[in-house]
């Protein structure tokens, strides 16, 4: 058991086990993003820190089918940081709670040697979708294209250099499809430590059939931040309809059955 595990399981109760916590219509969720175990500060400009931050707990509201509206904001900021870099830092995050209509409503400040940022996201749902709802025979699919993000970072690591566009330092969330396919789809979580990581928390109990092969870089790509999920079989052509509506990919590549899954490798994120 690692020690993520470990901790977890020491505070286990009815709440904990998705990517978010639902309380009545509400859905919390919290991650923190943290230098030098999450990113490097010279791979990353400060507004980019920000706006993927405030991206990345976003979109574990999403997936649970709630609507984001209000931030809890803690900072750890160095000491020696510029005025000019924390204004920078800020429009990342603003940029991205502008764009999804979400209210910093308070949090706290302090001085570090690192630079980090703890995110709590609240939002409301009239729905929440949860993993453990996922039955046998349910495809398995997950929007955009896996890998992209694992390469960056390869490429971060070596000394090289990455676009503007790379999914490691750009994150798409699928927010528009999965508000409309949501009443077709039985369960869900992002795709935050690699498809390797996450199936078997997805899956829990089950195993899988896979329809279709996987590269070596779609199961290990962490920080995709795509959405898993599985849905039943009469549903597959309005799930695909939705997808062609919202002009993403989607790729069905198993179904659920009787056993247990077995991990096939760990996934690379930083």
């Amino acid at each position: 058991m690692d020690k993520e595990k470990f901790i977890i399981s020491k505070f286990e109760n009815k709440f904990i086990g998705d990517d978010g916590a639902v309380v009545g219509n509400y859905v919390y969720s919290k991650d923190i993003f943290l230098e030098n175990t999450h990113f490097k500060r010279g791979w990353l400009s400060d507004y980019e820190i920000g706006k993927k931050a405030m991206l990345i707990n976003i979109s574990d509201i999403i997936v649970m089918n709630a609507v984001p509206k209000y931030v809890l904001l803690g900072l750890m900021i160095p000491r020696n940081m510029e005025f000019a870099k924390i204004i920078e830092l800020k429009k990342g995050i603003k940029e991205v709670c502008d764009k999804f209509g979400v209210v910093i409503i308070g949090g706290d400040t302090v001085g570090s040697n690192l630079l980090g940022i703890s995110v709590s996201v609240i939002g409301f749902s009239k729905k929440a979708i949860f993993r453990n709802a996922m039955k046998k025979g349910e495809i398995l699919a997950f929007t955009g294209n896996l890998g992209s993000s694992l390469k960056g970072l390869r490429a971060l690591q070596n000394g090289g250099k990455i676009g503007k566009n790379s999914r490691f330092r750009n994150i798409i969330l699928r927010d528009k499809f999965f508000y409309k396919a949501s009443k077709f789809i039985n369960s869900a979580m992002d795709i935050s430590d690699g498809l390797a990581s996450d199936l078997p928390k997805f899956i829990r109990d089950k195993n899988i059939k896979f329809l279709k092969n996987l590269s070596k870089f779609e199961f290990l790509s962490g920080e995709e931040y795509e959405i898993l999920f599985s849905f039943n079989k009469k549903h597959k052509f309005r799930i695909i309809n939705e997808a062609k509506r919202a002009r993403i990919n989607l790729k069905i590549f198993g179904e659920t059955t009787y056993g247990k899954y077995k991990k096939r490798a760990r996934s690379w994120h930083f």
